[in-house]
């Protein structure tokens, strides 16, 4: 399968490729993106052994957006503090870097936004959150492709509600939906629903929350982005507590499956995260 299927079914449209094509061999680009698939599916084994592999090789470039990547993972399952050791890296390797330009920022500049976005990220789960603003502000400095810039938005809302200032955080989640339905990419899309759903809940306008958050439900469900479909479900039966127990009981459901399609490492951050509801 060519290396065009793979971008599609990370940055846009298609549905993903089975699971063993995914992991399959191939260049380093190709791996990466059938990397960035398995982990939005949440078969993070999978992701973790290519990935490990590509942040040992040569490159630069795939090296750094490889550790970023990972980083992401382990931030996915509650480990903030083990993604910043990996952003950290990604951030040296992309700092040494050059590349040409790709339209998804596959490239130096976007390892570079990824490793500082990821950072910003990390600090925000740590509750640094002086240091989040502060690393974010350099992001946004890099924010030249759209997958950036939607980054940058869910981060820059993430922080605002962290913060307190929930009304702060509705434009950049609104900008990061905008970029991501440009883009075509039904993952950034999901999301950036969430995102904006999560902000727009926290200041009582529950009705576009939900149709927000029931949307993204739906094409987690329908694309198996596993790794935001239970996000999805705790963030939904605060919407609704009449059907709390409903949607935490679907997530409990979806998690587990996560949780026994990841390595022995993601299943040890995952189990002593504050985060994650095993």
């Amino acid at each position: 399968m060519h290396e065009i299927e793979f971008r599609r079914a990370a940055f846009g449209d298609r549905p993903a490729p089975p699971p063993d094509v995914l992991a399959a061999g191939g260049p380093p680009k190709r791996r990466l993106l059938g990397a960035i698939v398995l982990g939005a599916q949440g078969r993070y084994a999978a992701a973790a052994t290519l990935l490990d592999g590509l942040a040992r090789g040569r490159g630069q470039v795939i090296a750094a957006l490889a550790l970023a990547t990972l980083a992401s993972h382990r931030r996915q399952l509650g480990g903030h503090a083990v993604a910043r050791g990996l952003d950290g890296s990604a951030l040296r390797r992309a700092a040494a870097a050059e590349s040409e330009p790709d339209p998804d920022g596959l490239d130096a500049r976007g390892a570079l936004a990824d490793a500082l976005l990821g950072l910003a990220a990390d600090h925000l789960g740590t509750g640094r959150l002086t240091a989040s603003r502060r690393v974010l502000g350099r992001a946004a400095a890099a924010a030249d492709n759209w997958r950036t810039r939607t980054r940058l938005g869910w981060v820059t809302a993430e922080l605002a509600l962290a913060s307190g200032e929930a009304e702060a955080a509705v434009a950049p989640a609104e900008a990061a939906l905008g970029e991501a339905t440009a883009a075509g990419s039904i993952r950034h899309t999901v999301k950036s629903r969430l995102v904006l759903g999560a902000a727009l809940g926290t200041i009582g306008q529950k009705r576009r929350a939900g149709e927000l958050v029931s949307g993204a439900l739906a094409d987690a469900d329908k694309y198996e982005l596993s790794s935001l479909s239970w996000p999805a479900g705790l963030i939904a039966a605060d919407l609704w507590p009449a059907e709390a127990d409903r949607h935490r009981s679907r997530t409990a459901a979806v998690l587990h499956a996560v949780l026994l399609n990841s390595d022995p490492e993601g299943r040890r951050i995952a189990h002593g995260s504050p985060w994650v509801p095993v």
